[in-house]
This record gives structure tokens, sequence and C-alpha cells, in this order.
């Protein structure tokens, strides 16, 4: 495998999946829907454009929900024998893949930098979590609907959520 062609799958290996770029971005997701669908105090989420992913192994089974923060279809992609979720494709950004980024075999591979990543709905981070200094930030999504950008707020200092 090349640096940019790295794989991952569920827990019991019945789907595994491969991308074969760097990430777009990185996306750090504290809200609520991410914390439960963890059972973290945040999803790490890798976001590729559709040509740079492909499914190996198996056929996932699919859970629709509507977005509580942009009030649009998510579609969680994962495995029906084990439960892992693998990814997310979304209505909101028709093209994107959104891995659970946990579920790469390393899930160190790909770069976390402020350059590339940042940290969304803050608002409902959980106490105790360390946001790193000069990482990008938002208390919701770094973007409107209507694609409207949002300035994000950036911590001179590292930031422990729920404690001022």
């Amino acid at each position: 495998m090349s640096d940019t062609e790295n794989e991952g799958g569920c827990l019991c290996g019945q789907l595994r999946y491969k991308t074969t770029a760097e990430p777009a971005r990185v996306t750090y997701c504290h809200c609520k829907f991410c914390q439960r669908a963890t059972g973290g105090a945040y999803l790490v989420e890798p976001i590729f454009p559709h040509e740079h992913f492909e499914v190996i192994k198996g056929e996932p089974k699919t859970y629709d929900l509507v977005s509580s923060g942009s009030k649009k279809g998510v579609r969680i992609h994962f495995c029906d024998n084990c439960g892992t979720k693998l990814y997310m494709t979304f209505e909101r950004f028709e093209g994107s893949i959104g891995i659970f980024g946990g579920t790469y075999d390393d899930p160190n591979w790909f770069e976390r930098t402020p350059q590339n990543a940042k940290h969304i709905f803050l608002n409902y981070g959980q106490k105790g979590t360390v946001i790193p200094a000069g990482m990008p930030t938002f208390g919701e999504h770094a973007a409107l609907n209507d694609g409207t950008l949002v300035e994000p707020e950036v911590f001179d200092l590292p930031k422990v959520l729920g404690h001022d």
C-alpha cells in the first residue's frame, strides 16, 4: 500500500474499506450524535471525496437520520453483525464520505493540523475535554446551511471544556 492508500474495517472483519488519498479535511465533532455514535467525547472524522473511498469487502447496512444541527439527512453505514459504524454520507455535503477515524487499521496515519482540521460543536462538548491551542474551533457548524462561513475561534492556550 502507498502512504495515501489505507484500509480499515469493522470489529468482526465482515466489512473492509480503503481510502486512496489524504483526507480533504479532518473534523473533530463534539455534537451529541457523535458522542452517542462513538461512545466517546467526540468523533475524529477524516473527510474524503467519494472517488477516494471504496468498500472492498462486504455490504454495509445503513441507518438514516436528520441532523439536529443542519436539519439535513445523514446516512450511517455500519456492520449488521458486530454493529461497528464505519462511515457516513451526507445530504449537506454530497459526494463526501466521513470516516469513523478509529476504524482504520492505523488510525494515526493521517495528519491533524490547524491547516486541515477543526473542532465543531464545542457548545455540546463534554466537560474536561482538552482542545489544543491553535486549532480552529466552532460552537456549532463551521458554515451555515446557505454556505456562509462562520468565523472560527482559536485558543492561544489549550482549552478545557466546562472550565472557564
